[in-house]
């Protein structure tokens, strides 16, 4: 399976796919994920490589979660806050020091892959999913603190730029992590495609990286 694939509307992508559709009691985003992410959901499908599981695509270079039921149908896009640190790899030991709170200078990236994640919880206690556990790397909530309202500020940014801050994990608003990453991901294994943002590498076969 490879991402360079030609361009699709969104208004065709959702006509082949047969419309949106949200779990009871969820609301759709207004946030209409990109051409290369719907481009990359559609070749997911076709090819079954989700194995009827939900899945979603993290859009690195538009910094924007899609997330999909099963049965490809469209759920809800959202812009997220990703990795301060530019790369595709995470740094071997970097889900210990993350744990530990020593992250080093090149420790924040959020890695490119295909990943079978799992609902679980962090250190915190805190409901989140897990793309990778071995890394630490997690979709969860924005969380409070003393930086809450940076980070917010960050998430309502248009320039995707704008929203590479976090340590490495894909940062939703609270709002979309209840109505759609939640109930579509939260509660079983599903199936993250994390898109490269290096150059060239848009035309590299996505492979497994915990499948």
């Amino acid at each position: 399976m490879r991402f360079s694939i030609p361009g699709l509307t969104f208004a065709l992508f959702v006509a082949l796919l047969g419309g949106p559709a949200l779990p009871a009691g969820a609301t759709p985003s207004p946030h209409m994920p990109g051409v290369a992410a719907l481009a990359l959901a559609r070749q997911v499908i076709a090819a079954a490589d989700h194995g009827g599981l939900p899945f979603a695509v993290v859009d690195k270079k538009a910094a924007v979660l899609t997330v999909f039921l099963g049965n490809g149908q469209l759920v809800g896009s959202t812009p997220v806050l990703l990795g301060a640190d530019h790369g595709d790899r995470a740094v071997p030991g970097v889900g210990a020091r993350t744990q530990s709170g020593q992250l080093r200078k090149g420790d924040r990236v959020t890695s490119a892959g295909r990943f079978v994640s799992q609902p679980g919880r962090n250190l915190a206690g805190e409901s989140v999913v897990w793309i990778d556990y071995d890394s630490a790397l997690a979709i969860h909530r924005l969380r409070p603190g003393t930086s809450q309202q940076h980070r917010a500020t960050r998430l309502a940014s248009v320039g995707p730029q704008a929203r590479r801050v976090s340590a490495g994990c894909v940062v939703v608003p609270v709002a979309f992590y209840e109505a759609v990453v939640s109930p579509v991901l939260g509660r079983s294994r599903a199936v993250i495609y994390v898109m490269p943002e290096a150059d060239g590498a848009a035309d590299e076969p996505l492979a497994p990286s915990n499948a």
